[in-house]
């Protein structure tokens, strides 16, 4: 045979081995595994035959895979069924305000308002509004504050007394129980302007100030 033809004959087992490969690698391995048990049975040893227990052994095997494989299935089918009840959730949002993370605050007209949550009761609890600069313009006592989502009011005065002009503000917020310092998780309200889906879910655009937000960090919409 020369060299062509053994090539040509080469490159045709080649060709035909990676026809069963893919063949095997596509076929239901529940399929395969029958398949293998059959022929384990037809080319039995006569004298030293499968025992029942061996044979039913086996086939709880492909019972549990085949098992595995539907609940894997249907788990699947939950998770997609359950993101896309959570978009047409989000959508119902648009146009709605709420409170999410972030320290951000809008004054607009003759005041403004931010959120806290806490994860326990507190006996002190100030709120301090700070300009664009960093600077604090107004500071608010509140005294004690209850566990949960409390609303925070700003009237737009700053200390001095004079009017803050409408705009972008943050703010900061400290809070003691018995002279220890306790955790404020503080929360920006905003507009749902519209809502984008992809793969990590739902996502809320709440305008430059605040971004895409998920809508599992939504604690609260009026």
């Amino acid at each position: 045979m020369d060299a062509v033809q053994q090539a040509s004959s080469q490159t045709a087992a080649t060709g035909a081995a990676t026809g069963i490969t893919s063949k095997k690698d596509t076929e239901n391995p529940q399929d395969r595994f029958l398949k293998l048990l059959v022929t384990q049975m037809k080319n039995q040893d006569p004298l030293k035959p499968l025992d029942n227990a061996e044979v039913t052994s086996q086939l709880a095997q492909i019972s549990t895979v085949s098992g595995i494989d539907k609940l894997n299935s249907t788990l699947q089918q939950l998770v997609t069924s359950a993101e896309d009840n959570r978009s047409v959730e989000a959508l119902g949002l648009i146009g709605h305000q709420a409170f999410v993370p972030g320290t951000s605050i809008k004054l607009n007209g003759d005041g403004a308002i931010a959120g806290i949550e806490l994860a326990q009761p507190v006996d002190q609890l100030k709120v301090t509004i700070l300009d664009g600069a960093g600077i604090a313009i107004r500071t608010i006592e509140l005294g004690a504050q209850p566990t949960g989502l409390s609303t925070i009011a700003w009237d737009g005065k700053t200390d001095s007394g004079t009017q803050a002009v409408d705009g972008d503000y943050t703010f900061a917020v400290s809070a003691k129980q018995g002279g220890n310092d306790i955790k404020v998780d503080t929360l920006s309200f905003g507009k749902v302007n519209s809502v984008m889906t992809g793969e990590g879910g739902a996502h809320l655009d709440m305008g430059d100030k605040l971004g895409l937000v998920g809508l599992s960090d939504i604690k609260q919409v009026f």
